[in-house]
Order: structure tokens, then sequence, then C-alpha cells
């Protein structure tokens, strides 16, 4: 048990040092265009699957409430929180649209559309970027794997920061370092130090 206590450890902090070392340019980059689109009157909307269905709901959570400081919440909702839009989307559409329809409500050209898959791949997540770019919305995502993701997302998407791993639960705690350097950078430029 110890050593796999420590090879998650060792394994998951190098997946964060090689984002970090590769991407610190691509964080800033995100954290700008956040920090454009809240001040500008524009909203986050955040949307993925299972764990980044939780990332998704984390994330907006810091922006709408506080991460390390008080002030005023920042405008940001996560789609993947309301059981009857998800499942009546799912029933009379398909899951692939779950994001599409909320995206289409609840989007403006004023607002960032970040997705968030670990395989960069997920075909709602891509669905809803797609949709999106096309409504003018700003569109971003985090992904994992070795090599950055090419095809559909790549397409549809202004910013991509890429975990490069193939292991899903250092993908996800290195998303989740990502989030919080993201609220943090967020949070000091609008509200200083």
């Amino acid at each position: 048990m110890k050593t796999i206590i420590s090879t998650r450890l060792d394994l998951s902090i190098k997946a964060q040092k090689a984002f970090a070392d590769a991407s610190t340019e691509a964080i800033i980059e995100l954290a700008e265009l956040i920090i454009d689109t809240v001040t500008n009157g524009g909203k986050l909307l955040i949307f993925g699957n299972g764990g980044s269905a939780a990332d998704a709901q984390h994330m907006a959570a810091e922006f709408v409430n506080r991460f390390l400081m008080n002030r005023r919440p920042l405008p940001a909702l996560a789609l993947t929180t309301d059981t009857s839009v998800l499942t009546s989307i799912g029933n009379d559409f398909s899951y692939d649209m779950i994001f599409v329809k909320q995206v289409q409500a609840l989007g403006s050209s004023k607002d960032l559309a970040l997705g968030i898959s670990t395989s960069g791949t997920s075909a709602n997540v891509v669905k809803a970027l797609a949709t999106a770019r096309e409504m003018g919305l700003a569109t971003a995502a985090l992904t994992g794997g070795i090599h950055p993701p090419t095809g559909e997302i790549a397409a549809c998407t202004d910013l991509i920061l890429n975990v490069p791993s193939d292991a899903t639960p250092h993908i996800q705690e290195t998303h989740l370092w990502i989030e919080h350097v993201l609220c943090e950078l967020v949070e000091n430029a609008i509200f200083g130090n």
C-alpha cells in the first residue's frame, strides 16, 4: 500500500510538472480570456462528464462564491447540474446534445464556453464547443493525452490546455490544479492581492 501511495503521488506530481513546464503561457492566456469575459459582461459556461462534471461544478462554485478572497460573485455556470434538463435532453434527443442545448439557451457572444474532457474526444463536449463557436462565444478546453488533441475539438476551440499524460486520474488531478490556479489568477487580476 505504501508503494502505491508513493508511486501515485510521484506520477501525479510528474503530470502536473510536465503540464506546467509546457503550458504556463496557455494558463495565463486562459486566465486573461476569463478576465476579459467577466469584466465585459459575459459569463463562463463550464461542462464535462463524470469527474469533469464535478470539476465544472467545483470551478463554477469557486467563481460564484469565492476562491481565496471575499469579493463580489463572478458569473459562472456548470451545465452539469440540472438533472431535469440533462435527462429530458438525453431522453428526447441524445446524450450528445445535453450541453449543446444549454449553450444555445444560455450562451451569448460575450461568454466563454469551457469544455473539460480527459480524452479530448467526448462527443457532447465537442458538439457544445462547436455550437458555442458558431454562436460567437470564445471557446477553451481542458484535455489530456500524450499528444495534444487534433480533429474536431481542435477545430472548434480557441485554446486547448492539454495535460501530457495517458493516466486519467493524473489528468483529472492536473485539471483541478489548473482550475484552482485560474481562479487565483482571475481573482488577483480583478480584485487585487
